[in-house]
C-alpha cells in the first residue's frame, strides 16, 4: 500500500526526473527535472508532497544535491554549463551564487565533502573534475582542475579518507582521484560500456586503519554490468 501511495503522488511531477538527493534528516528530497526545474519533495508519514518547485536552469538539469552541512542550501548543475546554489529559507527563487564560466560543457554531478564543510567537487561532460572552496566560488581551487579523459558523470567521496574521490568517467572507465593533490591514483577499465555508477563500500569493513585497498562497486550502462573490486595499488595518503 505504501508504494502505491508514493507512486500516485509522484505523478504530479510531469517532467522526467534526472537526479535526486535526500536531505541529511531524511525528511525531504531535491529532485532535478528535465525542463531545468527543481522540486523539493517532503516525505512524511509515508507520503510524498511537493513543497516547492522553481525554474533553476535554461536547459536539462542533470544533478541536484543538498548541502550536508547546511541543509537549507541546494546545489544544481545543468546542460547550460551552470553550477548554482539556492537557499530554501527565503523562497524557492533565492539564488546564492551561479558560476557559468568554469564548466565548458554540461554539469553532470555535484558532491559535498563530508570531511570539509567548505569543500565540494563537480563533474562535467567536459571531462574535468573540479574542486571548489565554497568561500571563493568565482573559480575552482585549482584552475587547471583534473582531466579524466571522459565525461565525469558521477563522483563519490570516500566515507572516511578526506580528499579521496571515486569518479565514473563515461567513455574512459573509472578513476580514483586524490583531489587536493590533483592526482589520479588509479584507473579501472574492465567494463565494456559507459561508466555510469560508482560507490565505496561503507561501514566498519572499510574503516579499519590497516586496510589500504578500499572496496569499490561500479556499474556500466549498456551491458547492465556491476563489478566489485579493489584497487591494484596501495592507497596511502
Amino acid at each position: 500500500m505504501d508504494s502505491f501511495l508514493l507512486n500516485i503522488t509522484m505523478k504530479s511531477i510531469e517532467e522526467e526526473n534526472k537526479d535526486l538527493d535526500w536531505n541529511p534528516s531524511g525528511t525531504s528530497m531535491t529532485v532535478g527535472l528535465s525542463d531545468g526545474s527543481v522540486s523539493i519533495v517532503s516525505f512524511l508519514e509515508s507520503k510524498l508532497e511537493i513543497q516547492e518547485e522553481w525554474k533553476a536552469h535554461d536547459f536539462e538539469l542533470w544533478t541536484t544535491a543538498f548541502d550536508i552541512h547546511q541543509p537549507n542550501l541546494v546545489y544544481t548543475g545543468s546542460d547550460d554549463c551552470k553550477f548554482s546554489c539556492w537557499d530554501l529559507r527565503d523562497g524557492p527563487s533565492n539564488l546564492v551564487f551561479q558560476n557559468s564560466k568554469a564548466h565548458k560543457m554540461g554539469v553532470c554531478c555535484i558532491q559535498k565533502s563530508s570531511h570539509d564543510p567548505n569543500s565540494l567537487v563537480t563533474g562535467s561532460y567536459d571531462e574535468t573534475l573540479r574542486l571548489w572552496d565554497l568561500r571563493t566560488i568565482s573559480k575552482p581551487v585549482n584552475e587547471t582542475s583534473i582531466g579524466l579523459g571522459g565525461g565525469v558523470w558521477r563522483v563519490k567521496h570516500h566515507p572516511y579518507i578526506p580528499n579521496l574521490v571515486l569518479a565514473a568517467c563515461m567513455h574512459n572507465g573509472f578513476a580514483i582521484v586524490f583531489v587536493k593533490g590533483n592526482e589520479v591514483l588509479e584507473t579501472y577499465k574492465k567494463h565494456d560500456s559507459l561508466a555510469y555508477g560508482v560507490d565505496w563500500q561503507k561501514g566498519e569493513a572499510n574503516h579499519r586503519v590497516e586496510r589500504t585497498k578500499p572496496i569499490v562497486a561500479t556499474c556500466s550502462f549498456y551491458d547492465k554490468l556491476v563489478r566489485v573490486w579493489k584497487p591494484e595499488n596501495e592507497i596511502n595518503l
